[in-house]
């Protein structure tokens, strides 16, 4: 509403004024340059052996360890929010020095993709994450020898890997693991098993981060030993994400990642610039307890940090956004 100026009021004779685009919240949408939406969205799973389970991880408020079973009933209400999407991560009962469960085909994994496939059909995009980490008794996303982690070695149990998940049903496989050349080796492997047609969304610039913390408490997949620093990118370099992104392209990758996302906005917005694939980035699990815990403490609006993060990630050149928040936020989008 208009209102008349005091004799004495000050006033500007301004040609611009941008904040007569701000003062009507209708129109205020309508120029909104970035939107976030429920489809942009893909929300992390961990499945465990059993029945009946839903186990909350403490260190992640809302997120849980949960059965099959369990695991069935969460997508089916995230579906009804319009989150199409979920990527699936195994804790298995048993592991041992080459993470043989991670490419069984009995493993939890595949059982979960063929139970959530069965029970929802095409009306759910089921994205897998492809590393032994979870199903190693030592931790690492590869074997072991003499202290060495083996690249090679841990690239052929994850073309094992991709292709026991595909034969299960997955839509998309996501290697994890930054081994060299495993983009390449699983688009090899897929393709020869018939499976040319199922999509590698690329962990490609992930980096040695410590806000990994929380989802190793989710997943009991922490090193045993040493640390992830030989395989997983230096925090300091970007120069070096574009390198891997770019070898990952080359080797066939259809989508790219950036993780984590919130430390690494910068980084993303050179991915989005300098290639033309989709990028996703993934909202950790360290960015998800940051808020929550704060939240808690009342020191910040929760749903509103959480919504202004995941806009700043979607912002910064993300098309798709793996959130831990993808239920929450789909029912402030869905008001």
């Amino acid at each position: 509403m208009a209102t008349s100026k005091g004799a004495n009021e000050p006033h500007l004779e301004l040609t611009h004024r941008p904040r007569r685009l701000r003062m009507n919240p209708l129109l205020r949408a309508m120029v909104e340059e970035t939107r976030l939406d429920a489809r942009d969205f893909v929300y992390p799973m961990f499945i465990c052996e059993g029945r009946r389970v839903k186990a909350e991880v403490p260190s992640m408020p809302g997120v849980h360890r949960q059965s099959v079973d369990m695991a069935l009933k969460e997508i089916e209400g995230a579906l009804k929010l319009g989150v199409r999407s979920v990527i699936l991560f195994g804790i298995p009962d048993k592991k041992d020095a080459a993470g043989s469960e991670a490419y069984s085909q009995k493993g939890i994994i595949q059982r979960g993709v063929a139970a959530a496939k069965k029970a929802f059909g095409q009306d759910l995009l089921v994205v897998t994450d492809v590393c032994l980490c979870e199903y190693t008794d030592h931790g690492h996303c590869a074997p072991v020898r003499g202290g060495e982690i083996l690249n090679d070695w841990g690239v052929a149990l994850h073309c094992r890997t991709a292709v026991s998940h595909a034969a299960a049903g997955a839509d998309v496989v996501a290697p994890s693991d930054m081994m060299d050349g495993r983009v390449g080796a699983i688009r090899v492997a897929l393709d020869e098993a018939g499976f040319e047609n199922i999509p590698i969304m690329a962990y490609s610039a992930k980096y040695a981060s410590a806000f990994y913390g929380p989802f190793r408490d989710a997943a009991d997949s922490a090193p045993q030993f040493g640390d992830r620093r030989s395989y997983q990118m230096d925090p300091p370099n970007a120069e070096e994400a574009l390198r891997e992104v770019a070898l990952d392209v080359d080797e066939g990758a259809d989508i790219v990642m950036v993780k984590p996302a919130l430390p690494y906005l910068d980084v993303i917005r050179r991915v989005r610039d300098a290639f033309s694939l989709p990028v996703a980035a993934y909202n950790v699990s360290g960015e998800y307890a940051m808020i929550k815990a704060a939240a808690r403490l009342g020191w910040l609006d929760h749903d509103r940090a959480m919504m202004e993060s995941l806009t700043a990630i979607k912002r910064a050149g993300a098309s798709i956004i793996l959130t831990y928040f993808a239920k929450e936020a789909a029912k402030i989008l869905n008001r």
